[in-house]
């Protein structure tokens, strides 16, 4: 059974706002990305997992509980890191990491002072006047704190700096290799690339593509950029390359005497055999990344980074 399962989730908004019959499935142990950019219906589905929202159509279930049903036990195991952080500015982090200890039963503080030293928190300010980056590792660190099994991270890097993004990550892998089953909901594509087994990319509320990491990772076909030295190779290849079916050509730039080719792993070494019998200037293959994907989806010219 799914330890979170969505199942034809809608809570529509009005004026196209929303989503709409959103379904997945996260399994015990696996590392879930959930990419869209910033209102695409991330946070909204988060939150009826949390059991915030109640769904109008379509459940959301937490170890075969419902979420609006069963919210106060999901929300005391699971671990939350929402994606705003809205902390009480009346307290230090001291006294908030203290309160949430309380709240959760716990009395041995030990692995909670090796997150404050992992992330390098400083808990002792205010909260009144904590960066946004300080905020962030304070909520990392007090969802973190109870060691739960299941985390559900909402845009867990915003507002961290490069470093601080990239011990995230190794921390995700640490809590993967623990045998976590962890939702991360980002629009940043290294981080999902980075740590998730299975990826589903939301538009506009809606479910655009769901699938295996790896099998992304790992195409059947392989993209290969050429540039000749000389004017009289490139000519040559254009003319006998036509009578190569196996080679998918995408481009050819006689200006720059380029090409790009598109070819199955199957035919690599047919391809070998034929490219080498040319005068290259370089030869190299393009990589087809989560972003590549992403964006047969979206517009490149929409950011990724637009605000709610």
């Amino acid at each position: 059974m799914p330890v979170i399962e969505i199942e034809h989730l809608t809570k529509d908004y009005g004026h196209h706002r929303g989503i709409f019959d959103v379904s997945f499935n996260v399994e015990k142990g696996d590392v879930y990305g959930f990419l869209g950019p910033n209102g695409a219906g991330k946070t909204t589905t988060i939150r009826h997992i949390m059991g915030f929202s109640r769904p109008q159509q379509g459940h959301t279930l937490v170890n075969g509980r419902r979420s609006w049903d069963h919210a106060a036990d999901i929300q005391k195991e699971l671990g939350y890191l929402p994606g705003e952080i809205a902390l009480p500015e009346s307290l230090t982090g001291t006294q908030f990491i203290k309160m949430m200890a309380e709240l959760r039963g716990i009395t041995d503080m030990t692995y909670t002072q090796s997150l404050v030293k992992k992330f390098a928190l400083d808990p002792s300010g205010s909260l009144k006047r904590m960066s946004l980056g300080m905020k962030r590792k304070l909520a990392i660190v007090t969802a973190f704190m109870h060691d739960p099994a299941v985390l559900v991270l909402d845009e867990p890097t915003s507002g961290l700096d490069p470093m601080m993004q990239a011990l995230f990550i190794e921390f995700i892998k640490e809590q993967k290799a623990k045998g976590k089953t962890i939702l991360i909901s980002s629009h940043i594509f290294s981080e999902i690339d980075a740590t998730c087994d299975k990826i589903s990319i939301i538009k506009d509320g809606r479910l655009i593509s769901s699938f295996v990491a790896d099998d992304l990772r790992h195409q059947e076909s392989k993209t290969y950029e050429i540039e000749f030295k000389s004017e009289v190779a490139f000519q040559r290849f254009e003319l006998e390359v036509k009578a190569e079916p196996e080679l998918e050509v995408l481009s050819l730039t006689p200006s720059k005497r380029q090409t790009i080719l598109r070819i199955r792993d199957t035919d690599i070494n047919r391809f070998i055999s034929f490219i080498a019998d040319y005068d290259m200037k370089f030869f190299s293959e393009i990589k087809f990344t989560l972003e590549d994907y992403f964006m047969k989806f979206y517009d490149r010219n929409t950011s990724l980074k637009e605000g709610e």
